[in-house]
């Protein structure tokens, strides 16, 4: 089986913790690709050169000076980083943006009432899906930043849900994928104080019936209805998973 998984900044930014998972991500044995977010490097950074960060409703806007930081930043520093300490713990990693091979075509996001600027948007072409196969066929790990191009020379900052979500359902057409958010909770909890309430397996129905008892709320809703279009587009199934515990059964598996 083919595992992606997806890293946030909850791991990004605490370099103790990122190193753990890297360890650990390194012995999967199955084939495996990661994609990466940025965590708060790029608004420190921003800060650091005097160009405010801007963002609506929770949601960057990327202009031309945030694009060519975030750029250096996702797809440079913290790309090759991830990629020298997977090397330093025995994976034979590859870093990619979405330009490199032509791995990820987007396009920019139209305006609409809002222009959020050089942002990319997705479909179910725009993965490269036999670049992915011939590196994972040849044991090298892609390793992909939150950077896209449009095929006209133009980069773009593209969410990393998206492109993780993107990519499973691309190669599942050749393999058989399991897609892994990372984040903080070891899973879906039925009472989220408490670690011993963990629901090891949802469908879709079950997922409605706890959305509906408001076990499921607020910003889990868009993360598992992505995660169900995901599985009824081909991915046999998606893992909510704390970054620890990649390699165990400890997490929540949508099916």
């Amino acid at each position: 089986m083919l595992k992606i998984i997806k890293i946030g900044g909850g791991i990004i930014d605490n370099e103790q913790d990122l190193e753990q998972f890297l360890q650990t991500f390194s012995e999967i044995k199955e084939p495996k690709i990661l994609v990466h977010g940025g965590g708060k490097g790029a608004s420190k950074m921003l800060n650091q050169l005097g160009i405010e960060p801007k963002m609506i409703e929770g949601r960057r806007i990327t202009d031309k000076p945030t694009l060519d930081v975030v750029t250096g930043l996702y797809a440079g520093n913290l790309n090759k980083s991830i990629v020298s300490k997977l090397q330093e713990f025995g994976c034979n990693a590859l870093g990619l943006s979405g330009a490199d091979g032509n791995a990820i075509k987007g396009s920019k996001r139209p305006v609409k009432t809002i222009d959020y600027g050089f942002v990319g948007d997705l479909n179910d072409e725009s993965v490269n899906k036999e670049l992915f196969q011939l590196l994972i066929d040849n044991n090298i790990t892609p390793v992909v930043c939150a950077i896209t191009h449009d095929g006209n020379g133009q980069l773009l900052n593209t969410n990393a849900d998206t492109i993780a979500s993107t990519i499973a359902v691309a190669m599942s057409q050749e393999n058989e994928v399991e897609l892994n958010f990372c984040f903080d909770r070891i899973g879906v909890l039925r009472d989220v104080n408490d670690d011993t309430t963990l629901i090891p397996k949802i469908n879709e129905t079950l997922y409605l019936q706890l959305k509906e008892e408001g076990v499921i709320f607020e910003g889990m809703i868009p993360k598992l209805d992505n995660s169900f279009k995901v599985i009824n587009a081909g991915v046999k199934n998606v893992c909510l998973v704390h970054a620890r515990n990649i390699n165990s059964e400890i997490k929540t598996i949508l099916c």
